[in-house]
């Protein structure tokens, strides 16, 4: 586990908010450090894997992928990381979720282009001998960054918080 700090907290939450159009000068506004240290400290937090990786957020309807869909499925636990090696194989699936639980411990979302497709990915899923508990079809995802990880703007000499 690595330590985290308050400058650390700030730029986490300024990459969760836009890593790509987010300059380090901008993020060092924000936190009352320099560019130069904002750029040492995502380094640092990259190598350690605090960072693991930029993604894009995709409108997969936009793309021409329509249908997004949840599979709730049970894998059983022995067999769950093999699964998931499996399972991201599968054309359409975009991101897999493992819970601790013994039933319906993995969460599978997938897009598809027609309801053929959607029937293709499913029946991989089930090829794999993985029990699906339920299925929806996701009509909107939304994130943000995860409550600023707790980040205090720094004051500004007057006392008031800089935002």
């Amino acid at each position: 586990m690595v330590e985290i700090d308050n400058v650390d907290r700030g730029i986490l939450y300024e990459l969760q908010r836009n890593a790509r159009d987010t300059t380090a000068q901008e993020i060092a506004d924000k936190t009352g450090v320099s560019a130069s240290t904002v750029r040492n400290r995502i380094d640092r937090l990259e190598e350690v894997g605090v960072i693991e990786g930029y993604y894009p957020k995709i409108n997969y309807e936009a793309a021409g992928l329509p249908l997004q869909a949840l599979f709730v499925c049970t894998a059983d636990p022995a067999e769950r990381s093999n699964l998931v090696d499996q399972l991201l194989g599968v054309r359409g699936v975009i991101e897999i979720r493992e819970t601790l639980t013994g039933s319906q411990n993995l969460f599978v979302e997938v897009v598809a282009d027609d309801t053929g497709d959607m029937a293709r990915i499913s029946d991989a899923i089930h090829a794999l001998g993985l029990s699906v508990e339920s299925s929806e079809i996701l009509r909107q995802r939304r994130v943000q960054p995860f409550d600023h990880f707790h980040f205090d703007p720094p004051s500004s000499p007057d006392g008031s918080n800089r935002e």
